[in-house]
């Protein structure tokens, strides 16, 4: 696979090795950033990476990972700071890093609007700042409160900071009751410098004793974040921060009716808004304004990783609403890859919940976009071969071996990969990589199935790697959640033989909690730390059906479809019986691709599992495989019948004609688009599924409908136009 091909044509194979490193990296990096506080990378290349996941998510919804981190925003507010929630939750942008990947934005924004491809829409087009995101909430024109975005629903309480920080002004006139500007700190290149230079002098006296050498800053993004997230606001005070607005959350009066007419606003009443903001009236015009500001990156005096662009009309952003972590009508369009030649000095093997082997180059330090880069992906075996997911050479059939001097890029400001190998260089000696087939864990056969691109280890549980990081899974933030046992204290756990599998969590109390000495006394543990911990257990026996689905770590099943299949059966109970019902429907389990369509419409319970809007074939298959593994049930029942799983409420329909109704769509709607008529049934508390079996109570049909039409009349499953749909639910 060529490093530079865009998300739309990349082919399963390497899909799935895409998401697997998006998933490790973004993991590790949330790890580095906010419990080491050791940035390994800027938040616009982690928002650049999360951008990237959901996009091929989207391409490939049946791929989606139980680790997928596409509902991650930020992470959560560090210790230090008191926590604020956002009245309007701060998401991050989707990313566009092609031209075609633009139009492709305003077409989908036309077709979910019902618009037609020469109708008028305008964007604003914006320079995207990289530093850090903050909100500063305005009540009758003076600042009460500032918060950086944190996890996008709570952030960390940083006013003191704020007040401190050139562009944030401490009263605005004329402004709503409650404005909430929302903004970037940033830091000028010369002050950054400037910064720099200031710490080594204020340390010359210890660098002239040889003594080790102050830490200074890696690039502008981290001294801003740094200076920004200090506890003592004098600190902050000293640092050269400056703040430019875009946009706003909570306010109690409009603003304005459009984008540009809004930041306008913010600019009267003080605010910093950049200049170089313009109205686009086509998706040329945005790519020509990208271009403009591309060609000015350099002299800025302030970095910027991209433009982002925004639907003008809030009217139009209104409709378009929010994916789960993005904005429908806005995108961030992003610089091209920068590149840097070092020497490959080792290829280490990774595993991971799944048994996932991956491979990771061991770089010679090299700096690429500003970051220093010492590891990169190496996708999957063939990649290391020279070879794509059909066997076809790639790198002109070149192959990556230990001791290659190797071309290193950052696509779209990104994790690095490696695009290409310099053959002149290579050693006589040198030797083909030999990918493992055996574990280097557990030593257990790790075995490729037809079709997919990874080697995975069969050992499951027994293999050390994977039970640690699906014990990691289990207690992250989207899924058990449990304070003071995290990824450290989940592998102190398991090597010391107190938990084995998630079921062990909920014993530690019985177990070891009589005589807390054995906890206490290890290293970082005393005795409230140890009831803390205790304690923090006992809050988490009662979970969301969705977030237990989640927390098991089952291939396949992220947090967009554990939420999607908690939505439509409401209860853990539900859903079991509907599982086991279709474990036990012989024809749906052993047929052939091309016959499994038929046989799954013969098999009444895997046809109402499949039929769940929004979840693929794959997903239900690897949700039954693991849930009539009997070594495997075994575990998940154990884990249940210590928790109390909360069903999860249907939307509050009183009154409703289609409460508790399962509805399809099919054929072309005319008053609204298909987007919009999903959205409001599920309103209405009906259940939305994307074909049609016995179970279907209601179809709605529109010109153009086929083969499902002809279905629901043989089942004599009520059939209605869009006219007799919108006056079935009050909206004609």
């Amino acid at each position: 696979m060529d490093q530079l091909i865009p998300v739309e044509t990349l082919s399963r194979e390497d899909a799935k090795a895409e998401l697997l490193r998006l998933a490790s990296v973004l993991s590790e990096a949330n790890a580095a950033y906010h419990t080491a506080d050791a940035p390994q990378m800027s938040d616009a290349e982690f928002d650049a990476l999360k951008g990237r996941n959901a996009a091929i998510e989207a391409r490939f919804p049946d791929l989606v990972r139980s680790d997928s981190p596409a509902l991650q925003v930020g992470a959560a507010p560090a210790d230090g700071f008191s926590k604020v929630a956002h009245a309007v939750r701060m998401l991050s942008l989707g990313n566009a890093f092609e031209d075609d990947d633009v139009r492709e934005f305003d077409q989908s924004v036309r077709s979910y609007l019902g618009l037609a491809a020469d109708a008028p829409l305008a964007y604003s087009a914006e320079p995207k700042i990289d530093g850090l995101s903050l909100s500063l909430r305005y009540e009758r024109g003076v600042l009460v409160q500032a918060a950086t975005r944190g996890d996008g629903s709570v952030g960390e309480n940083v006013t003191a900071n704020a007040r401190t920080v050139a562009g944030v002004p401490d009263r605005i006139d004329g402004a709503p009751d409650v404005l909430e500007v929302r903004g970037e700190v940033y830091m000028s290149h010369a002050d950054f410098a400037a910064l720099n230079a200031r710490i080594l002098a204020e340390h010359a006296a210890d660098l002239s004793a040889g003594k080790k050498p102050p830490r200074t800053f890696a690039n502008p993004r981290n001294a801003a974040a740094g200076s920004l997230r200090q506890l003592d606001a004098r600190i902050t005070q000293k640092r050269p921060l400056m703040f430019f607005a875009y946009a706003w959350g909570e306010v109690s009066d409009p603003l304005a009716d459009t984008q540009m007419g809004a930041i306008a606003r913010l600019g009267e009443f003080g605010f910093s808004i950049n200049e170089l903001t313009r109205l686009c009236d086509t998706a040329d015009d945005m790519l020509t304004q990208y271009r403009l500001i591309e060609a000015q990156r350099a002299t800025l005096g302030y970095d910027i990783d991209g433009v982002v662009y925004k639907v003008n009309d809030l009217g139009y952003q209104k409709r378009l609403g929010f994916r789960s972590t993005t904005p429908r009508w806005a995108i961030a369009h992003k610089f091209p890859a920068e590149l840097a030649w070092t020497r490959l000095e080792a290829i280490d093997i990774q595993v991971g919940r799944t048994g996932a082997l991956s491979p990771v180059a061991r770089l010679t330090p090299v700096t690429v976009g500003g970051v220093v880069v010492s590891n990169a992906t190496l996708h999957n075996e063939d990649y290391i071969a020279g070879r794509d997911s059909t066997g076809g050479a790639i790198r002109d059939g070149r192959d990556i071996r230990v001791g290659d001097w190797v071309q290193v890029f950052r696509a779209g400001d990104v994790i690095p990969k490696i695009a290409d190998v310099d053959l002149s260089k290579r050693a006589a000696d040198s030797v083909a990589f030999a990918f493992p087939t055996t574990c280097p864990i557990c030593g257990s056969a790790a075995v490729r199935e037809e079709g997919d691109s990874v080697r995975r280890c069969t050992g499951g549980m027994a293999c050390a790697a994977q039970a640690i990081e699906k014990l990691k899974h289990f207690v992250s933030r989207a899924a058990f959640d449990i304070e003071g046992l995290g990824a450290k204290q989940v592998e102190q756990f398991y090597e010391d033989g107190w938990i084995r599998n998630a079921a062990d969590i909920f014993d530690l109390k019985e177990k070891y909690g009589s005589g807390l000495q054995q906890l206490k006394n290890r290293e970082g543990w005393g005795d409230k730390s140890a009831e803390n911990l205790f304690q923090a257990i006992e809050d988490k026996r009662r979970i969301p059906l969705n977030r237990f689905l989640f927390s098991l770590g089952i291939r396949h099943l992220g947090e967009v479809a554990a939420a999607t299949l908690a939505r439509h059966f409401h209860g853990w109970t539900a859903l079991m019986q509907t599982i086991d019902a279709a474990a036990r429907e012989p024809s749906a389990q052993a047929v052939e691709a091309k016959e499994r369509k038929a046989a799954l419409a013969n098999s009444p319970n895997w046809s109402e599992l499949v039929s769940v809007d929004g979840i693929g074939d794959t997903v239900i298959r690897t949700l039954v495989t693991a849930m009539s593994q009997p070594a495997e049930r075994a575990m998940i029942d154990e884990l249940a019948a210590r928790l109390d799983i909360e069903d999860v409420a249907a939307p509050a329909s009183d009154g409703s004609p289609v409460a508790g109704k399962t509805v399809v769509f099919t054929g072309t709607l005319e008053k609204m688009t298909r987007a919009e008529a999903k959205a409001r049934a599920e309103s209405l508390g009906a259940k939305v599924s994307g074909s049609v079996s016995a179970k279907t109570d209601l179809l709605v049909a529109g010109p153009g409908a086929g083969s499902k039409a002809k279905k629901a009349a043989e089942l004599g499953i009520e059939t209605l136009d869009e006219d007799g749909w919108l006056d079935l639910i009050g909206q004609a």
